[in-house]
């Protein structure tokens, strides 16, 4: 007796041959004629000798390089990987064994039909592997003997060989090993990448994930809550056709999921933590160009009058309150940051607030801020419009900057 999962392939076989077939406008004669080749056609007398003829056509492999390139012609791989606590993502280690069948798509069926399951709990091709008596039973035919047909349906399984077979079409790396290169073919684990996308979906659609998003709608208690992925992308293979890249492309519309993979965005730290000292780790002369160019302007006019001097010590008023909000942003750090750093004390108590006391008990070291801050602007200056062409060089301007800081001491402390 025919299994019945046989007898039901066939039966949806001819099922559909005859859907695609008989139309209204068909007369009685014509529409019997077409039922009655259909059910020669799917006898298994008939269907199972040519389906043997045709499974060379495909191959059954675990990576396709059609992914790759439709016109992209490889061997057949089926990679077997050993699972192992290794901590790496391979396909050993993902707990899925599923394989795929590409060639020609009009030829599929016959993968389809090796992959059914008898009324053992075994497939057809484990059958033929192993070459039961069960299977020896179910393929006794008068129009085929059993070893054609079994050889012909093997004909699916790659012939393991030393030599494989590339192609220009699939994706190549040069991968240096020793002294010399192997160049290799990147192919795309099919079977892989489609038990990803069901993980996806089952996150995605399954009927908790339904359930508690239902809850989360009408604002109501859920015990498991549900998991969401963002920024996924669809990437379809074989457009119209997926067929025609493999079966398990064609089971799935031809569409595989990509996550993010792009590296994290980090907020870029904006404020420079000095390690020897302030003004040459934390200030960068050039971002005061304008304003000692400005500066350079006024002091090079011929008149010397009280708005130019107004505007001078504007000028350098600004600069100084720039640097004072520097140090704040510096002093917004965790306390003790300083600690392993080679800044000088009163620098440490100005700008670590692990130094916040000593701050308010001595004043010390404001003294030394406000001169090491009026020279580092005589130095800028000169860095910017050049040595010889700078206006002032002495101390003497050391002076009245100090004075200018001053009046903004309260900003130091």
């Amino acid at each position: 007796m025919l299994d019945p999962a046989i007898q039901s392939f066939l039966d949806e076989r001819k099922a559909a041959r005859l859907k695609g077939k008989i139309k209204p406008s068909l007369l009685e004669e014509e529409r019997q004629l077409i039922i009655d080749n259909a059910n020669e056609e799917f006898l298994l007398d008939n269907w199972l000798p040519k389906a043997a003829k045709r499974a060379w056509q495909v191959s059954l492999l675990s990576h396709p390089s059609k992914f790759t390139h439709s016109s992209a012609k490889t061997s057949p791989i089926i990679a077997v990987g050993s699972t192992k606590n290794d901590g790496f993502l391979r396909t050993g280690n993902s707990g899925t064994t599923a394989l795929d069948v590409s060639g020609n798509a009009a030829s599929l069926d016959v993968y389809r039909f090796l992959n059914l399951t008898l009324n053992d709990n075994q497939t057809i091709l484990e059958h033929l592997e192993a070459e039961t008596e069960h299977i020896k039973t179910q393929f006794s035919l008068s129009s085929a003997s059993y070893q054609n047909i079994k050889e012909g349906l093997l004909a699916i399984k790659p012939i393991e060989s030393d030599e494989k077979i590339t192609s220009e079409r699939v994706k190549q790396v040069y991968f240096p090993v020793d002294d010399h290169y192997h160049l290799l073919s990147l192919l795309t684990p099919s079977g892989l990448m489609y038990k990803f996308k069901q993980q996806i979906n089952e996150i995605r659609f399954s009927d908790e994930v339904k359930e508690a998003r239902g809850a989360k709608k009408k604002e109501a208690y859920h015990e498991k809550g549900f998991d969401e992925l963002y920024n996924l992308t669809g990437i379809g293979f074989g457009g119209a056709n997926p067929q025609g890249v493999s079966l398990l492309n064609s089971q799935n519309g031809g569409v595989s999921y990509l996550l993010l993979s792009t590296p994290p965005e980090l907020i870029p730290q904006k404020i420079r933590l000095p390690k020897t000292d302030f003004f040459n780790n934390s200030l960068y002369y050039k971002n005061y160009a304008s304003s000692f160019e400005s500066l350079d302007k006024l002091m090079g006019l011929d008149r010397n009058n009280i708005h130019i001097r107004h505007g001078i010590d504007n000028i350098i008023r600004f600069i100084i309150n720039q640097v004072i909000e520097q140090s704040w942003k510096i002093r917004s750090a965790d306390k003790n940051w300083t600690e392993k750093t080679a800044l000088k004390l009163f620098q440490k108590t100005w700008l670590d607030n692990a130094y916040e006391e000593k701050r308010a008990e001595d004043d010390d070291w404001v003294n030394e801020v406000m001169t090491e801050l009026a020279r580092w602007i005589i130095n800028s200056y000169k860095k910017v419009v050049g040595d010889k062409k700078a206006k002032f060089l002495a101390d003497t301007e050391l002076v009245k900057i100090k004075a200018l800081i001053s009046e903004q001491q309260e900003g130091l402390l």
